[in-house]
């Protein structure tokens, strides 16, 4: 991630110790660091990291008024006349300083992941990747489900296609014809049974990722904390206390926009009263972004400033299984043999682990299970998605055939009547 990327920016003033007195200018908040640049001469008069910052507060005195202060290291700045309002400034600098510290475990946190070594990067990078493959399984396994409850209830309306055409086989038959009042009895007696299979479609999902976020509402300038959650069928937004502010089923978002990789909006539009819209930010989107583009791919729309993040985060669905099965293949190659000689076919992957030290014995059975089971779940998604591609021709073929059938009987009716 680009850690020069400017997630926020407001106008505000800041006051330069050196000569007494408020310059302004504008802060800016990027994924690592909080900086200041005046207006007048554009030099950059605040920079450090948010992981050096000991305390956040809104503070007021007889002087300074609706204050914000941050104690970075034995250093107190003070920035004033923020823009749209201070208690929007402090709500994101407060969140993405909370979740730099808990991602960074500390200062010592820091050194640790200097000494660590190749085997443990490849480690963390695997199971990274194969939990993102696991939540993938779960949003295929659900669309999967939702596919066989299509096909029950178009099986059902076949079924009563065939009882609406028995009966008016029935109305068209001569009053002389002896067999007329026999011909749809029968179908009628299994009709419990269907109804009783399609009402026991009850599904328990469960949740692919929940984060932590900041909230607003429409355009609203005012904003709070809360918790974003994934679902397999939707999302929810949720505030501190867990209660749900608003629950969006699949079929109900019209578009989600991606603004930066930590923002992005979602909506639902109506006719005749306003979208229901809110604006989400987080440390952590980046991990929500890639489930998002996979369930809402034809819904969501990466801005100017997202575009390098939508092909970095290409949605696992395209070429899931060779890809992986290719990557996971080769690195298993790497870690069990890390000194042997190239062959044909080997990755680039492959190659850059021989470049470096050789893993230990522990590291390579590690990283050796992890692409079993990562070889495991490409198997199994491919496998779901070829499921789905021929459930999905299914569907198509029956929808038509009912949709022609509808087409005859209509005709038959109107004969009748």
């Amino acid at each position: 991630m680009n850690e020069d990327l400017r997630i926020h920016s407001w106008p505000c003033s800041y006051y330069l110790d050196t000569n007494k007195q408020w310059v302004s200018g504008r802060l800016s908040l990027t994924p690592v660091a909080i900086k200041f640049t005046a207006d007048k001469t554009g030099e950059l008069l605040v920079n450090f990291h948010l992981s050096s910052i000991s305390e956040i507060k809104k503070e007021s005195s007889n002087i300074i008024f609706s204050s914000l202060t941050i104690l970075e290291k034995s250093t107190k700045h003070w920035f004033s006349s923020l823009q749209p309002s201070r208690n929007v400034v402090f709500n994101i600098l407060e969140h993405f300083w909370r979740e730099q510290l808990l991602s960074s475990q500390g200062g010592g946190a820091e050194a640790a992941a200097l000494q660590s070594t190749k085997g443990k990067e490849l480690t963390g990078l695997l199971a990274g990747s194969q939990k993102r493959l696991e939540d993938t399984a779960k949003v295929l396994h659900y669309q999967g489900e939702q596919f066989d409850n299509i096909m029950r209830g178009l099986n059902k309306i076949e079924g009563d296609m065939d009882v609406a055409d028995r009966l008016l086989t029935e109305l068209e038959s001569p009053s002389w014809w002896p067999f007329s009042s026999k011909l749809w009895k029968a179908p009628l007696e299994a009709k419990p049974k269907e109804t009783a299979t399609v009402s026991d479609s009850k599904n328990q999902e469960g949740i692919i990722i929940r984060i932590p976020v900041i909230i607003t509402h429409r355009t609203d300038s005012n904003v709070k904390p809360g918790k974003l959650t994934l679902f397999a069928s939707g999302l929810e937004i949720s505030d501190c206390n867990s209660q749900v502010i608003h629950r969006f089923e699949s079929k109900e978002v019209d578009d989600i926009r991606v603004h930066t990789p930590y923002e992005i909006s979602v909506r639902q539009r109506f006719i005749g009263k306003p979208d229901t819209s809110y604006r989400l930010l987080s440390a952590k989107m980046p991990e929500a972004i890639p489930i998002l583009e996979m369930q809402f791919s034809k819904k969501i729309q990466f801005l100017e400033d997202a575009l390098g993040f939508a092909g970095a985060t290409k949605s696992p669905q395209v070429d899931l299984g060779t890809s992986i099965w290719q990557a996971a293949t080769g690195l298993l190659g790497g870690v069990v043999q890390p000194g042997s000689p190239g062959k044909e076919g080997m990755d680039n992957d492959q190659v850059q682990l021989q470049k470096h030290e050789k893993v230990s014995q522990e590291e390579a059975k590690e990283l050796k299970q992890i692409l079993k089971k990562l070889k495991g779940l490409a198997l199994e998604t491919e496998a779901e998605l070829e499921r789905q591609d021929e459930a999905l021709d299914s569907i198509t073929t029956s929808v038509d055939r009912a949709t022609l059938n509808i087409d005859k009987q209509n005709r038959r009716i109107k004969k009748l009547t």
